[in-house]
């Protein structure tokens, strides 16, 4: 299975520089292993040196490399050779993949009352539920469960074992006991969302848990009920947010990070791996919030002497500045 090198700038743009367009790329190759036939990229200048001794037959390159990239042979100059990466490996699947149109599994279970475009892909073992619904070439890897009344938009890929839908964690307590809050929500996803294997999205307890158009949500995650999450906001692997928050547009979420419930984050704010949010981010920006683990006792005053710390700082400084004065 091949592309020719033209094709491929046919298709998506740029200019490619010292090469043949017919030449038949044979594979997606990283930079250092890539040999001849491979097609590889450059996106950041701090690897240029593997650039030189590439074997690669092409190499996607920005502008500002253009110049050392023909020194070795042929390249296709584009302004952010990372997202034309991502669209070459789009183009060399859609040309790779088996032909035929949607379909769903004869494994799968898809109740009467659900409904599931006739391009959306429904996978082995999965389960549609009454009144849930699958848009238009959405594809649901193998042992997906769409809860009942939840709602899936176009273009959406779900990985396996994912779960849409099922009962938010709601308990009312009672004399030492729980008594269930029972979940009448459920889940609403926008268009062309990905969500990786493995993650559980609740529905909510009265209104919807909502993912809004374009979010990408890694594996492992854990979405509770009446979240609602903002477009094209990215969350990577084992984070998990809590009851009732919402998370607004282009935001990005690292692993492992936590967000508490009843909050609120604005558009454009980044957490970084591991973080802890307690309180809502009104602001763009990028917080962090990682911790030593010490014993609890000790931990909270080390922390609350940490919160501080600028303010003594200030203090500090100002008083040396007093002393020097006075002295």
């Amino acid at each position: 299975m091949s592309l020719r090198l033209g094709a491929i700038v046919d298709a998506l743009g740029g200019t490619l520089e010292g090469g043949d367009g017919e030449v038949e790329i044979l594979r997606i190759a990283p930079l250092e292993s890539a040999g001849p036939g491979d097609l590889a990229f450059l996106n950041n200048p701090r690897y240029q040196p593997q650039l030189a001794a590439s074997r690669a037959a092409c190499v996607i390159v920005a502008p500002a490399l253009r110049d050392a990239a023909l020194a070795r042979g042929a390249c296709i100059v584009t302004p952010d050779p990372y997202v034309y990466f991502a669209r070459v490996t789009q183009l060399w699947k859609r040309a790779h993949a088996p032909s035929g149109a949607g379909g769903v599994h004869p494994s799968a279970v898809v109740d009467a009352e659900a409904f599931v475009d006739p391009t959306a892909t429904v996978g082995p073992l999965c389960v549609v539920e009454r009144g849930a619904h699958v848009g238009a070439h959405t594809v649901l890897k193998s042992r997906v469960t769409i809860g009942e009344r939840c709602r899936i938009g176009a273009r959406c890929l779900v990985h396996p074992g994912v779960v849409i839908g099922a009962d938010g964690f709601g308990f009312a307590p009672e004399r030492g006991a729980w008594v269930k809050i029972e979940q009448l929500g459920a889940v609403r996803i926008g268009d062309d969302v990905e969500i990786g294997a493995n993650t559980c999205i609740d529905r909510g307890a009265l209104e919807d848990t909502v993912i809004e158009d374009g979010v990408k949500l890694d594996n492992l995650i854990q979405i509770a009920h009446n979240v609602r999450i903002g477009r094209n906001t990215a969350m990577a692997g084992c984070s998990g947010v809590a009851g009732s928050t919402t998370i607004g547009a282009h935001c990005t979420i690292g692993g492992a990070a936590s967000i508490l419930g009843h909050l609120e984050l604005a558009d454009h704010v980044h957490v970084s791996t591991n973080t802890v949010v307690t309180h809502s981010l009104k602001r763009p920006g990028h917080y962090t919030g990682v911790y030593p683990m010490d014993e609890n006792a000790k931990w909270e005053k080390n922390a609350a002497t940490l919160r501080n710390l600028h303010g003594l700082r200030e203090r500090i400084k100002a008083l040396e500045k007093q002393t020097e004065k006075d002295g």
